[in-house]
Parts: C-alpha cells; structure tokens; sequence
C-alpha cells in the first residue's frame, strides 16, 4: 500500500497545504527541504577561496549560484523539464513498483543532499527541486492562509526563511541572499517582479497542459476511466515489463505505439498545446480590454490569466487526485470533501483576483509608514478605539497619519527620509524612479517635490553607499548583512555575559557605530575567546562578508540600537521584562541629575560617559531626538518608559 498512499493521500495533501496554508507551513514540513539544509547544519558546505585584489589576501567564502549564470537564468524552465520527467518516470516506472518508488526517492534525497553541499542557501528549493514549480503555482501572489510579508514587521523570520539558532537559545535569520528576490522573504514581491518573464508564463499555462496530459493518458492507456479512479494504476503487476507493449487503446484496439514512447509523447503535446492556447487567450483577452478601452495594463491581464488557470488546475486535480481514497469514506463525506475544494479554491480567487502591483506597492508604503509611526512613539490611542497599530489597514495607516495631532511638518520629513533610505537599501526602488513611486506618499503626508528633492540630495551626501551602482541593493543583500551584524552581535554579546570583567561594551559600541573600521572591530574580536573567535571567521564565511559588507553591515546604527546597547548593560530590558517599573524610574532618576523630571541632552551624555559606552555626541544626540516625542528636546519619564517599552516589542518581534 505505500505507493498507493505516497501518491494517493500525501501527494495530493501537498497541493491543498499550498494553496490553503502557504508557502510558509509547506517550507517548515517538506522533507527535502529540511534534507538540502543538513549540509550547512554540520558546516560541510563548500567554499571556495577568494582574493582581495586590494591586499592580494585569500579569505573563504560561501558558493552561491551566480546571477547571470545559466541556471540562475533558467532555472524555471529547468524545474519544468524536471517535473516532466518525474511525471513520465511515475506513469512508467513508479507509480505500483515499490522497489523503483525507493529507488525514485532515495535518488531525490541525495540530489538535495549533494545540492545543499554544493551551494549555500536555499538553492535545492530555488534552483533545482521539481515541485517547486507546483509550490510557486499555488502559492503566488499568496495563499488562502498565508502571511503577507509587505504588510507588517513583525515576523522579521517568516517560517520559511533560512534560520539559525544562537548560543543563547535565540532564533536569529540565516539569509545569505542566494536568490533575490526571494519566495522565502515575500512570496508577493517575487511573484510580481517575474510575472513578466516568459519562463513564468510557459510555466502557468503548461503546468495546466501537463496536468490534464496527465489524468487523460490514463483514459487513453485503458480506454476508459475506470483503470484511474478505482486505483488500479497503482497495483499494476509488472508495470517495467509493460514498458514495450502498446502505450494507447482507442476505440477499442490497442495502438502500436510503446508506453515508453507514449507517455512523454502525450505529455508533451499536452503541455505545448496548453502553453499555445494560454497564449492565444491572454492574447485575445489583451485585445478585448483594448478594444473596450477598459483595463490595459499587461500585467494585471496576465495577473488574471494565471489566476484563472491556477483555480482552475485546483479542482481539476481533485476531481481525479486522491479519487480512490476518497470514495473509501462513508457517506456523505466524498461530497463534502469536494465542496471544500470548491469552497477553498473560490476563496483563494475572491482574495487573489483584486490583487495588483500598485495594491501591493500602497500596502508595503504603508507598512513602511507605520513602522515609523511606532518609533516616534505619538500618542496615537485615542483615534485607534482600543485596536493596536499593527491592526490598521493600509487606508487606516494614511488616514491616521493625517489626523495625528502631534505628527509635526519635521517629523513629516523625519519619517519619510526614513522610509526613502530604507526603500533604496532594500532595492524597493530605484534612486532615479523614487519620485514617482512615492508621489501618493508625498500627498499623504503633505511633502512636497522640492522637499523631496531636498531630502535625497541629504541622503546622498550622509549615505553615498545607497547611490553607488556598484553595491547590490535589494532586500535579500540587507537582510545577509542584517543576518551577519545580528549574529556576530550575539556572539559578542553571550562572550560579554560570559566574561563579565571585559570592557567589551564600549569596545561593542566602537565598533557598531558611524566610525567603525575594520581595525576597530579587529581589535574588539582579540577580547573574545579562541572558540568565539572561530565562530566569527565561520560566519563570514557564511554570510561571504568582504571587509566592505562588513563596515556596511556595522556603521548604520541607528538610535534605537543604541538605546538598546545601553539597556543590555544596566539590564533594564530584563526590568521590563519582569515588570520592574521600579527599576527602571530609578535609572532614569540616576541619569536625571539636577531631580527636574527631565533628561537633557548634556545628562545622557555626562552618563553614557560614566558608563564608558563609545558613543559620539552626534549620536547621542540622535539618541535623544529619538526618545523626546514631544519636541522640547528634554525626556520625560513617559517617554524615557516608552523607549524600553518599544525595545522589548522590537526584541520580541525579531528574535
């Protein structure tokens, strides 16, 4: 019974979880999967050398799958043909030969092993794996269940995403940016950036063809129906010695044609023909909208073609997939269990239809806007009726930002440099197209052109990284660095805990600042222990950090991370945690010297200096603009409270 219930339940119990519980749930249970990241768990990944041209040193990296290499260019049309095969091999060799459905699978498994030794990241998934070709057909722009990564922080590490664990317990991000954009970090955003790809489109529309090829050669073998839905094809007696004799029955006389030959041959013609058809159809669906002079956006029609075909190729595999199993249950359970397919096919539709590439670019702007809503700390609950931030809708997120009473024209411009800086890191856009892409942006919040302008010339002359074509930018590469700095951070931190007597807090906050060099963070590396050591130069060679994505991923330090770096060594952090207020007022009354109530800014410095944390004055500035929501450039205990508060939400969030 093994092949019978691999193909009969599991297989099909694979296509529903895509479409129904995601991408993310189907990542944290595949099996090969899991197999393909065994290499990088014992650190038997291959590495490669490479030389600094500068100063002529060899360092070790990580090998990926190069960008413009030929897989990497044609991976798609790779993962088709490899689906194909797998569709012949079962129909001929697999389907009821339990010793090949073995062989089939252990072959599989030590490809994904070999693969994850050969390549770092996720590349088994990306590149080479056959499903995933289904898996993106289900899963993308979003599943019924699906989180949606653009429209919230917080599950920083989706369920999918590569993922380490540190020596403190804690769940930290492993991306090494092996793909970009990635499935794993926004299924969305990867779905609409290759939409326009012709592979993507080959893709759709033959998987619809190979899939009915599928079912149908079954009726063109047996000249019935009845040989596939009483399950016989799964019990065939001597299924490898069928492979010569004749491949098609049709009209009651078998056709001299091998199974061998057949198979492909109706697989093929199945797949090509669909592929022509889907073709001519977005063609003629192209030509009526134009005609009509109604919606013209190529995207959105092809966007709506895909749609169709996935809804459509759902229920048409479950009125054949798992038929045998299914018709096993008691009345009236195989009625229902096809109303629920239809249920939860017509949901993902409703959900899916209405999506397009400038939904998604409001819904991620917003994102971005009410993440810096939250570190400005305004008084925002009484226009939220007892809901939290995070539960706004994207309109919500504008229309509050509109309303807000203590959301200053500065502020305005504070906030949407933030965004404008981070949109550009992250390779959301183009330097030269930001104008454009944040003009509701700027009607939202009142900024005009001229500031815009204003802004990015700023950005250009504080951070010219951003603006240098020779560095990637996109969210993958951020979140390698943001990987690397996150790990590295808590190596230093758990050696910091475990030997109390270093100065390694202001050698910490030396090296994680503007004025960081590779010198700096050298000489805080010598206090660590020769096993954390080890684990550093490990993990450059995971992340392949060069010395400069090392200065990139440790210079942008921004205020929040400082005020963090101070609550690690006062443990205020651990106060909140425990819900210490107590503790925490006495903090603020040490730093409040002269009793007033209020922080100023020669206060936090006179302290940080006590504590011998390395931070500049300019920094310490920005720590305190930070904190002081309310503009008097003094902290209130209030506000000094809120700081904390938001540090232990942000921890949370991200570990």
């Amino acid at each position: 019974m093994g092949a019978s219930i691999f193909w009969g339940i599991i297989v099909p119990s694979g296509v529903f979880i895509l479409l129904v519980l995601g991408h993310e749930f189907w990542r944290r249970i595949c099996p090969l999967s899991f197999i393909s990241q065994i290499p990088r768990a014992l650190g038997w990944e291959r590495k490669r050398d490479r030389v600094n041209p500068k100063t002529g040193k060899v360092r070790k990296e990580l090998v990926k799958v190069a960008k413009n290499s030929w897989l990497a260019q044609n991976h798609l049309s790779l993962q088709f043909c490899l689906f194909f095969l797998g569709l012949c091999s079962r129909i001929l060799f697999v389907n009821s030969d339990r010793l090949s459905l073995g062989l089939f699978l252990t072959f599989t498994i030590l490809t994904a092993l070999t693969v994850g030794y050969l390549y770092g990241g996720k590349t088994w998934c990306h590149y080479i794996c056959p499903m995933a070709p289904v898996e993106k057909i289900y899963v993308q722009p979003r599943s019924l269940l699906n989180s949606t990564a653009h429209e919230g922080d917080r599950q920083l590490i989706t369920q999918s995403m590569c993922r380490t664990v540190s020596q403190d317990g804690k769940e930290l991000s492993a991306c090494v940016a092996c793909q970009s954009p990635c499935i794993d970090i926004d299924a969305e955003k990867s779905y609409w950036d290759g939409i326009s790809n012709p592979q993507e489109q080959r893709l759709y529309y033959g998987y619809v063809g190979i899939t009915i090829g599928y079912f149908f050669y079954y009726y063109l073998y047996a000249g019935g129906w009845d040989y596939y839905l009483s399950g016989v094809w799964a019990h065939e007696e001597n299924q490898l010695a069928n492979l010569l004799t004749p491949g098609f029955y049709l009209l009651d006389q078998p056709v001299d044609i091998p199974k061998i030959l057949a198979v492909p041959i109706t697989l093929g013609l199945f797949t090509f023909g669909a592929i022509g058809i889907g073709s001519a159809l977005e063609d003629a669906y192209k030509a009526y909208q134009h005609r009509h002079h109604q919606l013209s956006d190529p995207l959105i029609i092809r966007h709506r073609m895909f749609t169709l075909c996935t809804f459509f190729i759902f229920n048409f595999f479950f009125v054949f997939g798992g038929h045998n199993f299914i018709q096993l249950l008691p009345s009236p359970l195989p009625g229902l269990f096809t109303i629920l397919m239809a249920v939860c096919s017509s949901l993902w539709l409703y959900r899916t239809w209405p999506r397009t590439p400038s939904l998604y670019q409001r819904e991620s702007l917003a994102s971005r806007l009410r993440k810096q809503l939250k570190k400005l700390n305004l008084d925002c609950a009484k226009f939220l009726e007892g809901r939290t931030i995070d539960d706004l809708s994207a309109d919500e997120v504008y229309v509050l930002a509109k309303v807000l009473p203590d959301f200053s024209q500065e502020k305005r411009l504070q906030t949407y440099k933030a965004m404008l800086r981070d949109a550009i890191d992250e390779g959301y856009v183009n330097p030269a197209d930001t104008l454009e892409s944040f003009k509701q942006m700027r009607q939202e919040l009142g900024i005009s052109d001229g500031d815009h302008d204003t802004i990015l010339t700023e950005l250009g002359q504080q951070y010219p990284e951003l603006f240098d074509p020779r560095k990637p930018h996109n969210r993958e590469n951020s979140l390698r660095l943001e990987s690397y700095r996150e790990t590295l951070l808590e190596i230093i931190l758990h050696s910091g805990k475990t030997h109390p007597d270093r100065n390694w807090v202001a050698n910490l906050m030396k090296a994680f600042s503007e004025e960081t060099s590779n010198e700096v963070l050298e000489d805080l590396l010598k206090s660590l222990s020769p096993e954390d050591r080890k684990l550093v130069q490990e993990l450059r060679q995971e992340y392949s950090i060069t010395t400069d994505d090392e200065a990139d991923a440790l210079k942008h330090t921004d205020p929040y991370q400082l005020w963090k770096a101070i609550a690690e060594p006062i443990g205020s952090l651990k106060h909140m945690s425990a819900g210490e207020e107590k503790e925490l007022r006495q903090v603020f009354q040490y730093i409040d010297s002269d009793g007033s109530g209020y922080i100023s800014l020669d206060e936090l410095q006179i302290y940080i200096r006590a504590i011998g944390i390395y931070i500049d004055d300019v920094q310490i500035e920005k720590m305190l603009k930070a904190a002081d929501t309310s503009g008097d450039n003094l902290i209130s205990y209030e506000e000094f409270e809120a700081v904390f508060k938001s540090l232990k939400s942000q921890t949370e969030f991200r570990i």
